[in-house]
C-alpha cells in the first residue's frame, strides 16, 4: 500500500518541524506549507489523502483553505489544529466542511491517532461495498460519497458518509451517543459530542426531501433513524 500523503499547514516553525518529523517517522508522506496561500497553490497540482490545517495562518487562514477545498472536493478529510477554544470557532470549522479538530497544545500521539481513524475510513483504506444502500426515497453510494433522490445528488464529506452509513445499517435501532462517538470518532468525549450534534443537523437537512425519513432524538440516550 502506498504511503498516505498528508498536507500539513502550520506557520510555527518549531512546532511544524517536530510534527512533520514525527509524522514521517510513522510512515506518512508530508507536504508542509508555512502559509495559507502556499497551501492553496500546492492544492492546485496535488491530491492529498488528508489535510491538517492550522486555523490562524498568514495570507489565508485555515477556514478559508477548507472552504476552497470543499468547493471541489468533499472526500478528503480535513483536521483543524487551533489554539482557539471558543465553541463557536470549533462549530464554524465543522459547518464549513471540516471533519474534526485538535486544540493546541496537543500531543503527537493524539494527532496520529486521529489521522489513523480518518484514513481507515477514507479512500486509502475504504472497503469495497457492492451497490448503493437504500433508505427511504434515497440511494446512498457510500464508496463515492453520494446521496441521491430523484435527479438530485449531493456529495458528502467522509465523516458525513460514515455517520449516515452507520445509521442506515442500524435503521430503527436506538443508537447511544457514546456508541456513535466510539465507532465514528474513535472516542467518547464531551466536545466530540458537540461535533456529533453538528453532523446530525447536517444529515437531517440532507434527508428532508423524504418527509417519512427522520433522525429522532431519544432523550438522554442518543438517536434513531426512522423510515
Amino acid at each position: 500500500m502506498n504511503k498516505a500523503h498528508l498536507l500539513y499547514v502550520e506557520d510555527d516553525e518549531s512546532l511544524s518541524f517536530v510534527t512533520k518529523d514525527n509524522l514521517e517517522l510513522q510512515g506518512y508522506q508530508v507536504t508542509h506549507c508555512m502559509d495559507g496561500q502556499a497551501a492553496l497553490d500546492v492544492l492546485q497540482t496535488t491530491q492529498f489523502d488528508l489535510c491538517i490545517l492550522d486555523v490562524m495562518l498568514p495570507e489565508v487562514d485555515g477556514f478559508m483553505i477548507a472552504e476552497e477545498i470543499r468547493k471541489h472536493d468533499m472526500e478528503t478529510p480535513i483536521l483543524f489544529l487551533t489554539a482557539k477554544s471558543l465553541k463557536e470557532d470549533r462549530i464554524h470549522g465543522l459547518r464549513i466542511g471540516g471533519d474534526d479538530y485538535i486544540t493546541k497544545p496537543f500531543s503527537i500521539e493524539e494527532l496520529i491517532l486521529k489521522i489513523e481513524v480518518f484514513l481507515r475510513r477514507s479512500k486509502v483504506l475504504r472497503p469495497d461495498i457492492n451497490g448503493p444502500l437504500e433508505v427511504g426515497g434515497y440511494q446512498f453510494d457510500y464508496p463515492n460519497l453520494a446521496l441521491r433522490i430523484n435527479d438530485n445528488e449531493r456529495r458528502l464529506t467522509q465523516r458525513e458518509a460514515d455517520l449516515l452509513k452507520f445509521f442506515i445499517e442500524r435503521k430503527g435501532q436506538v443508537l447511544k451517543r457514546s456508541e456513535i462517538l466510539e465507532k465514528i470518532w474513535g472516542e467518547d468525549d464531551y466536545f466530540l459530542g458537540r461535533s456529533l450534534d453538528v453532523f446530525i443537523s447536517r444529515l437531517r437537512k440532507y434527508l428532508k426531501q423524504d418527509a417519512a425519513l427522520k433522525i429522532e432524538n431519544i432523550h438522554g440516550v442518543g438517536f434513531r433513524l426512522k423510515a
